[in-house]
This record gives structure tokens, sequence and C-alpha cells, in this order.
């Protein structure tokens, strides 16, 4: 690798590692991340490297039924017996001879660094969790294949219908990095506030519609020995900061996201950004110190105990508990609470959208297997049994018609319902910009638990942001409404 730091439009080596969690590696003998390097972070779509099969209706993608599959499965909130028990089984049953190796891990940058070093890469990943790569500085680098084919390709449902007219509107271009998909975003999900319904039931509690009420509620909760609302800021502060910026969009409406998104000039200091910074910023002094230290798993079962009223999250996270959940605790999301009277968006306003990135290497062994594996994924039977296996929604339509749903994913239909058309959109720079991700976790925390003010917080992200923008070695990325 020969780029420079001077060059327009070049990455260092040194930032690439940083960027996709390979810094310990720098100073290695593994000297090359690829074995044959894009050059000036051009980010163009290399072909699959590994041999493809004649391709035919019933192998559109080019299989070798022969070839082993490698599949890396973040085991978080969403388990792997999806993939296990779902989505192997699949595929072996359509190519007997394939042996399928199944990784799990909630170190993805840890598990996969040396490998990328070396350019010995799974076929298949699900890139998600606090140590996930940064999909962009990896496109910059040729190193993900472009999933046209995949969503191109007829479904396995009906081979009259392209893949991508199986998807939720808006599911290939919430992959989209340098305008070609390179991310699968499987799993739809429904962000808010999540409570305990008979807790509150018990109480005599509803969720707060104005943040007005929502420090009432706090005040209230409070005396009653039970934390309002609280989030992990030791691995999850990101939890928080979709709060915040959901509350913005609501405000000012998803163009405030957008603009995020594109980093526009001034996007950051946005009345609506420091209106919904501030609102949250008084909500932080109910959590307590403490919680600045503890990870998600710890403050999630403290919910579960009766002792936290709100917790911020994703639908994921009924599933993500099951195993501590008390058989009288019963999951529901309440949307964010409207900030002013002049909110663009109504309270019932929620986010849902698509997540939990799924990728396939471009140095893969067996490209074609990683990509027909996502097309099972894609399928309803993949889908549905990912619910049933994981407890959430994916992007494949009409894949849930019929199953019994658990308390919280009722509560986050009746909420999709209510919402309408009310949708506030989802944000692509935590993937698109890793170190301006990892900035915001530092400033949330530094907002919510009394170190800076909602001024401090706006003007320290819009320098982030403005020095992402003015940094040549990292792509730009653009998005529309």
């Amino acid at each position: 690798m020969s780029h420079t730091a001077d060059t327009p439009g070049a990455i260092t080596r040194r930032q690439l590692f940083r960027r996709i969690g390979l810094t310990a590696l720098v100073a290695g003998p593994a000297a090359g991340l690829l074995n044959a390097c894009a050059t000036s972070g051009g980010g163009a779509a290399p072909a699959a490297s590994g041999s493809a099969a004649a391709t035919s209706a019933a192998n559109p993608l080019g299989v070798d039924p022969t070839k082993p599959l490698e599949v890396v499965i973040f085991k978080g909130g969403l388990g792997d017996e999806y993939a296990t028990q779902v989505h192997q089984p699949m595929y072996k049953k359509m190519y007997p001879q394939a042996e399928i190796k199944h990784v799990a891990t909630q170190q993805i940058a840890q598990t996969l660094q040396p490998r990328f070093a070396s350019g010995d890469v799974p076929d298949m990943i699900s890139n998600a969790g606090a140590d996930l790569m940064d999909e962009g500085a990896l496109v910059a680098e040729g190193q993900l294949l472009d999933l046209t084919p995949l969503f191109e390709a007829p479904s396995l449902d009906d081979p009259s219908k392209k893949v991508r007219e199986t998807l939720l509107p808006g599911t290939v271009e919430a992959g989209m990095i340098q305008g070609k998909p390179y991310v699968l975003k499987y799993v739809t999900s429904t962000y808010g506030m999540w409570y305990d319904a008979n807790l509150f039931q018990e109480k005599g509690w509803t969720p707060p519609k104005t943040f007005d009420e929502f420090k009432a509620f706090c005040e209230t909760a409070k005396s009653a020995g039970i934390v309002p609302y609280a989030y992990a800021g030791k691995n999850a502060a990101y939890y928080q900061y979709w709060m915040i910026l959901i509350s913005a969009a609501k405000i000012g409406g998803n163009e405030v996201l957008v603009n995020i998104d594109n980093l526009a000039d001034g996007a950051w200091t946005a009345e609506p950004v420091r209106q919904a910074a501030a609102a949250w910023a008084e909500i932080g002094p109910y959590m307590g110190k403490s919680f600045e230290g503890l990870i998600h798993t710890e403050v999630q079962t403290r919910q579960n105990q009766g002792k936290i009223a709100f917790y911020p999250s994703g639908s994921w996270l009924e599933n993500e508990q099951k195993s501590n959940t008390p058989p009288n605790f019963a999951y529901a999301i309440a949307p964010t609470p409207s900030v002013t009277a002049s909110d663009k968006m109504p309270y019932e306003a929620i986010r849902v959208a698509p997540g939990e990135n799924y990728i396939v290497p471009a140095q893969a062994k067996n490209p074609q297997g990683g990509l027909e594996y996502l097309r099972i994924m894609l399928s309803k039977e993949g889908a549905r049994g990912f619910t049933e296996k994981s407890g959430n929604f994916t992007v494949v339509m009409g894949a849930t018609d019929g199953l019994e749903l658990s308390p919280g994913n009722k509560s986050v239909a009746e909420a999709q319902k209510a919402a309408g058309q009310n949708i506030v959109t989802h944000s692509l720079f935590e993937t698109w910009y890793k170190e301006l991700e990892t900035e915001l976790r530092k400033q949330t925390n530094a907002l919510m638990f009394g170190r800076i003010s909602a001024d401090e917080f706006c003007e320290k992200m819009q320098a982030a942001a403005d020095k992402t923008k003015n940094d040549d070695s990292i792509v730009k990325q653009q998005r529309s409404i």
C-alpha cells in the first residue's frame, strides 16, 4: 500500500486500520489489508474473487455446490440460533455437499482484524455490536462485495419477482455506500422508550407525551424509589444518542437527520438538535452518575428487576433479555415525548428503520455462497424462522403473517399502526463515519451526565462533523429523504 495523507482522496494505511479496528496490527508484521489493494480510496466494486459455477434458473448466483461456506455471526441480542437452526440448515438442504463453518462472537472487529489483514476472510459476516467494522472504510478499500446481484436475483418464494421486490421500501437504499448496496440491513427495528406494562398498570402510570410530563413522571418515579430513566454509558451511549436524534427529527422533520448524514454546514448546531439535546439533558440527572460505568445488560437486568422505569432501545430488547425477564414483566414501547408544541411530527411518530448489517467480503473464497446465504435469509421461510428464533421482525414483506406475537412485538405493531406515515428516518453516519460516531458517544455521555451543556454538545459535534468533512482521506457519502 502506498497511499499517503497528502494525496487528495487517499487514505493512509494507519487511518484505514484505525477506522476498521485494526490499529493493533499497524506496527505488526501484517503488511497489507488486501492481497490486491484498491487505489486512492476509490471503492470500485471488485468482481467476486471466488470462481463461480454456471448460473441457471435453479442457481441464479452461480453457487459451487461443493464449496465450503464460512459464516460469522454477531451473537448479541438476536442470538445465533436463527443462523444455526434456520438459515444454515436451509443452505445445507440446497447444497448438501457444502460444509458450513459457523463462528459466533461479540467481538466482530477483534475477531476478524487478523483475517482481513492476511486476506483470509469468511464468506458472510453479521457486522454488528459495539465492536463492528467501519463499512465505509471497507468499501473505500474494495473489501466489500456489491450486493446488486443478490437484490436482482429471483426470489426463492416467487422466481417471477426479484429479491428487491419482496422487501420493505427503502431496504436496499438503507445499505448503500457510494451509491451501491454493499450492506443488507435485515432487521426492521423500532426505537423508543421501553417499559414494563404491568408495572405501569400497577402504579397507575402512563407514558409521558411531552417533556414537561416526562419531568413530572421522573419526580413521581423517583419518589416511588424507581430510577425514572437510564441507559448504559459504558458501552451503549448510542442507545441514548438515538433518542436525541429522534427528538430532533420530531421537532424539525427528517431533513434534520438527512443534513447530519450529509455533513451539511451547521447540521449539528441547528435549532432542533439544540432543543432536543437541551430537553434530554434535563432528564440526565435522574439517572445518577453510576450508570456511566455500566454496560447495557446490567441496566436492562435492573429494569427487569423493577428498578428502572424507562430504558431507551430498539425492538431486539425483549429477545435479548428473555432469560432475565420474570414472568410478570411485559415489555412495551412508547415514543419519545414531544419537545415543543410546534414539533413537525406528532408524539406518535416513531423510528422504524432497517438495521443489523450483513456483508459479503469481496475477497471471500465463496462469495457466491455468501450471496446465496443472504438470498435464503430473504425468503419468507428464512425470515419467518428468524422472527421465531430472535423475536425480531425482518425487512421481508409478509413474513410474519399469522405468527403469534410476544407482548413487546404486539406493542411494536400497535406503535407502528399509531404512527402511520409519521416515521422517523434512519441515520447512516453511524456506519459511514465511524470516528464521528465514536465522538458522538463520548459527547452524549458528557451531556447526559452533566459535564457539558446542550450548546456545547452541539458545538463539539459540529466541530467533529466539520473535521470529518474536511478530511480528504474519508470518502464522503450523500443521501436524500
